[in-house]
C-alpha cells in the first residue's frame, strides 16, 4: 500500500447514511473499497466509444411469438458476427425470451450494434452493459 493516498471528502449526513446502508447491503467492509469501485466504474465507462478493445453484454427481452422478431435479432447478429463472442437464449416463460450477447470489439461499433438490436420493433427491453478487459485498471 505504499502508493496509497488518503484524502477527505465532505458529504451531507443523509447522503452518507444512505451510502453506508448501500455498502453494508452490498457487503463492503469499508467505505474506501466502495469508493474505489465507484471510481473504477466511472473510469471504465469514460470514453468507452473510443476504445479499440472493448467488451460488454447486450441483453434483450422479447416475445418470441411476434412475427419474425427472433429472425430479425438473429439476422442482425449475423451481420455483425465479428463483434459477437457468444450468445445465450433463455426461455423466461411461454411467450418471453431473454437473449444475452457477449460482445468484443471497437466500442463505437458495439454501441451501434446494441442500439440496432434494442430498437428492433417488438423488443420489450434491451440494455448494453459495458465492462473492462481489466488491462487499463488496477
Amino acid at each position: 500500500m505504499a502508493n496509497t493516498v488518503r484524502f477527505a471528502i465532505s458529504l451531507d449526513i443523509d447522503l452518507l447514511a444512505s451510502f453506508d446502508q448501500l455498502i453494508e447491503n452490498q457487503g463492503y467492509e469499508t467505505r474506501s473499497e466502495a469508493v474505489r469501485d465507484l471510481i473504477r466504474n466511472k473510469l471504465v465507462t469514460q470514453d468507452w466509444d473510443e476504445k479499440e478493445e472493448a467488451i460488454g453484454t447486450i441483453t434483450l427481452v422479447f416475445n418470441h411469438h411476434q412475427y419474425s422478431l427472433s429472425d430479425d435479432i438473429t439476422h442482425k447478429q449475423h451481420e455483425h458476427h465479428s463483434l459477437i463472442v457468444s450468445s445465450m437464449h433463455v426461455h423466461l416463460d411461454y411467450d418471453n425470451c431473454l437473449e444475452i450477447i457477449a460482445v468484443k470489439g471497437k466500442g463505437r461499433e458495439i454501441r451501434e450494434l446494441a442500439d440496432s438490436l434494442i430498437s428492433i420493433k417488438g423488443v420489450k427491453h434491451g440494455k448494453l452493459t459495458l465492462t473492462t478487459t481489466g488491462k487499463e485498471i488496477s
